[in-house]
């Protein structure tokens, strides 16, 4: 008994001491929270870190407790006040999401719940699975197909590429868990547009394949993948000895929000006998607006299908999603049960979702709490036409820069992405280049918007993002005002 009791004195716990005080600092914070984001408007778009601030983060290892309360006043000072600028309206330089106030409480919930979605018996992984039927059902996709959630599309694609190599190992009477790529005898190669994301490369890279695995394919004047070289592309390496084994077609590329001609790249990996990939990490969720979802007629056909839902579906971050159109296939990819991770027939560990059968992740967040509460307090409905909202603000930043002498545009915005140049008949290319890559800082550092920059065709491109829903048309008018005031500015001196 004396043990126990010492035990009890000195027993150490993260919980509070006084729970009273803590209810009190919380309620402050969420207060503190909800301002914040009401009041964005009022704050610059991106503001830079100054070097005293910086140098606090150079502080060593606290070893003794400093106290909640000075610990979120230093958040506020250092932290808060020097964000990425993602929720603000102003916003454009990637296809980041603002999240919302009830995807802020829904993480809270998530976070309280603390749950490992890995497996097991209880309640966060049949909001998992009805978040993944439900994207199944608006994406037209079979019943029986599976599904996870992820981090993002990045590890999206990569779940999808792993499946799509362990088929083709099948046809090729390789076990590739077993013995690895050394056991094929011919190089397997991939087919993509030449604006595919980075993430493809990278996960034939992390997979054994090598970049040299990528073939890029040119694109046509919208920037879409054209059909007639691909055919020539897989042609010619079946006569060299290389195994065509997958199509990636994207769903709104990361440069010009372009869409590949999906339905036909269906029917060629039809044809050829070819794994159908969709990068839909920016496109694939406008499926939910009626006005958006023929541009992507062919992703139904896909054998899997990946996409974000922290861009376009504007969900708190981090969450993605990979659909597997075979989910034997899917579990027989990353399947793996040690005896601590055997299934029971009754209890915790019984059940029949364990997402980390389908995915490289046995520890995995209960990202699904957000995306199920948000669809059901809001409707799917709303998420489609606020998407379809901000691809009319791009429209008019299209045409309000088609107008202006001073820009031009540099590619077709079919979605939500707008990129163009400040333009001055006086500077070399190389001159204009430089200009606006100048052009964008300036206007960061000011805090008026974040404007981003890619390359088109070897120039030089502003690229304004419209992934918010807060965002007007007066916020592009302000972008557009300070890109040419700025240009101007600048070649003056």
């Amino acid at each position: 008994m004396r043990t126990e009791e010492h035990f009890l004195k000195t027993q150490e716990s993260l919980d509070p001491a006084d729970w009273a005080e803590t209810r009190k600092l919380a309620h402050q914070m969420m207060d503190d929270m909800l301002d914040y984001m009401a009041s964005i408007r009022e704050r610059p778009a991106w503001s830079p870190i100054p070097e005293d601030i910086r140098e606090t983060f150079s502080t060593p290892l606290p070893h003794q407790p400093e106290g909640a309360e000075p610990v979120y006043e230093e958040f506020k000072q250092t932290i808060l006040a020097y964000p990425l600028g993602d929720i603000h309206p102003r916003f454009f330089s990637w296809v980041n999401g603002p999240g919302s106030a009830a995807g802020m409480l829904a993480s809270m919930l998530a976070n309280t719940m603390n749950p490992n979605s890995g497996g097991a018996n209880h309640a966060a992984n049949l909001v998992e699975q009805q978040v993944i039927n439900w994207c199944k059902e608006f994406l037209d996709f079979p019943e029986n197909a599976s599904g996870v959630l992820t981090s993002g599309g990045s590890m999206a694609n990569l779940i999808a590429l792993a499946v799509a190599r362990h088929w083709a190992a099948k046809r090729a009477g390789v076990n590739v868990r077993k013995e690895g790529m050394q056991s094929f005898a011919q190089r397997l190669r991939l087919y993509c547009s030449s604006e595919t994301h980075s993430s493809v490369q990278r996960a034939l890279e992390t997979l054994g394949m090598g970049s040299d695995s990528l073939c890029a394919i040119p694109v046509n004047a919208n920037f879409q993948l054209d059909p007639e070289a691909l055919v020539a592309a897989i042609k010619a390496d079946r006569e060299a000895g290389i195994l065509p084994f997958c199509i990636v077609g994207t769903s709104g590329t990361t440069n010009t929000g372009s869409i590949d001609p999906l339905d036909t790249l269906a029917d060629i990996c039809a044809r050829e006998q070819l794994w159908f990939h969709v990068d839909g990490a920016i496109g694939a969720v406008a499926a939910l607006a009626p006005e958006i979802k023929p541009k992507l007629k062919g992703i139904e056909r896909a054998d899997s299908i990946a996409f974000d839902m922290h861009k376009w579906l504007f969900m708190n971050y981090a969450v993605g999603c990979v659909l597997v159109r075979n989910a034997d296939l899917h579990r027989e990819t990353f399947s793996l049960t040690p005896a601590y991770l055997k299934h029971a027939p009754r209890g915790a560990a019984s059940g029949d979702l364990w997402f980390s059968e389908m995915s490289i992740e046995l520890t995995r967040e209960f990202r699904a709490l957000k995306i199920w509460m948000l669809l059901k307090e809001f409707g799917s409905a709303k998420f489609g036409r606020m998407m379809l909202q901000t691809m009319t603000l791009a429209a008019y930043l299209a045409e309000q820069i088609d107008r202006a002498p001073q820009l031009e545009r540099l590619a077709p915005a079919p979605l939500h992405i707008v990129v163009f140049r400040y333009v001055d008949p006086a500077l070399s290319a190389e001159a204009l280049n430089k200009l606006n890559a100048e052009i964008v800082m300036e206007i960061q550092e000011s805090g008026i918007a974040v404007p981003g920059t890619t390359t088109i065709h070897g120039k030089t491109a502003i690229r304004a993002c419209i992934n918010n829903y807060r965002t007007r048309h007066e916020d592009l008018d302000m972008l557009l005002q300070a890109v040419v005031s700025t240009g101007q500015a600048l070649t003056q001196h």
